[in-house]
């Protein structure tokens, strides 16, 4: 059975709350049941975490076993070297991910630090973005 972990990053505890124009209305507790539902073939775990060091350990620890990580580093996509060169480091290919499209967003968010070392990129598609990037590891 395949094992794909979805890893999320900082304030996405906090969706279904947190600017639903942009984010939307569930949250991802709920829509984690729903995968797990939907995909009873596959392992899938999730975890999340507000600290960038953590987001890095999970990396590693889960990097060289996994067959996929969907990763939305949220603003550390923009910002983080040191979550890209973790990317960069395992062998577990990673796609990233993003709620939003964030080249309708903001113009720092254009960049992703990330993008380079993933096996690909997934955006503006809403909480599908994450079942997008599940469907690319089957």
């Amino acid at each position: 059975m395949k094992k794909i972990l979805i890893l999320n990053g900082p304030n996405l505890n906090l969706l279904g709350k947190r600017e639903p124009t942009v984010y939307g209305n569930t949250s991802f507790d709920t829509f984690f049941a729903e995968l797990q539902k939907k995909y009873k073939n596959l392992t899938l775990r999730y975890y999340q975490s507000n600290v960038e060091g953590e987001l890095i350990n999970k990396l590693h620890e889960v990097g060289f076993e996994f067959d996929g990580i969907v990763f939305n580093a949220a603003a550390y996509t923009h910002t983080s070297i040191a979550i890209a060169d973790a990317v960069k480091a395992i062998s577990t290919p990673v796609i990233e991910v993003h709620i939003s499209n964030v080249y309708e967003r903001e113009p720092f968010r254009h960049k992703s630090f990330l993008a380079a070392n993933a096996k690909g990129i997934i955006t503006g598609f809403g909480l599908q973005s994450y079942e997008l990037a599940i469907q690319s590891f089957l």
